[in-house]
């Protein structure tokens, strides 16, 4: 693939110690990019990059300063600047309507949405011309929840729908492309809780088309898509990756 010419491509993957997040880390190794894997759970995202010859690095997505430091770190060891971004580090929350208060409301928020704007901001300073950005909110953020996902969640992932855009648009005029990733129900340990009930999961996984849940690796080829040169015409534009579930 022709991008920089020879030059090594330099990617950070936000949750890259789990479910999509270390999916997409490994899909971007197989592609050649020099991968940092970052995560607040420091010894997981130590293990993936081990497993990829990445760098990992522990970060809070909801730190302004942290995530300002995992830049800075991913540059420092790396060289160069950075030339894509995935941002699947995120929580589900799954509270009914009347029982969610604003405190849980805003963690989900601080976390999905500021998360997703700190490392996106912080991403676009340190790239060049043609880097490029993909984010992840979910179908919950287009449905309004209704699978497992509540009020907070969807809301969240909303959010990061329109951030996603507004971002797009900011970023445009600096030869930066930022698209999203909007995924269905995807087997990753965010999603255990929920679909240890068998009949909630035979619910939700029988409004799709293809009547099961994605694998990680499903969702990664998505990002890793959207982030490579392949996808060169495609800008502020939402992939929704579902098995067909919008349709229902």
């Amino acid at each position: 693939m022709e991008w920089f010419g020879d030059a090594p491509r330099t990617a950070v993957v936000t949750g890259g110690a789990s479910g999509i997040g270390k999916a997409t880390c490994e899909l971007l190794c197989r592609d050649g990019y020099r991968v940092v894997v970052a995560d607040r759970d420091f010894e997981a995202a130590s293990a993936v990059a081990q497993h990829i010859d990445g760098h990992a690095v522990r970060v809070d997505v909801t730190d302004e300063a942290s995530v300002g430091a995992l830049f800075d770190e991913a540059l420092r060891y790396f060289g160069g600047t950075l030339d894509a971004l995935a941002t699947p580090a995120g929580i589900a929350e799954t509270t009914p309507f009347d029982e969610l208060d604003a405190a849980t409301f805003r963690r989900v928020y601080d976390v999905n949405v500021v998360g997703t704007f700190l490392c996106v901001r912080e991403a676009a300073k340190r790239m060049r011309e043609g880097g490029r950005i993909c984010t992840v909110a979910s179908v919950a953020g287009k449905r309004g929840g209704g699978l497992s996902g509540t009020a907070a969640y969807a809301a969240s992932k909303g959010a990061v729908l329109a951030l996603s855009r507004s971002a797009a648009r900011a970023l445009a005029e600096r030869k930066i492309v930022v698209n999203c990733v909007a995924p269905g129900a995807t087997l990753t340990p965010m999603l255990a809780d929920a679909f240890a009930d068998e009949r909630h999961r035979a619910r939700v996984e029988a409004m799709t088309l293809l009547n099961r849940s994605a694998e990680p690796h499903e969702i990664a080829e998505a990002i890793v898509w959207l982030l490579s040169p392949r996808a060169s015409f495609v800008a502020g534009e939402t992939l929704t990756v579902d098995g067909g579930l919008m349709l229902d």
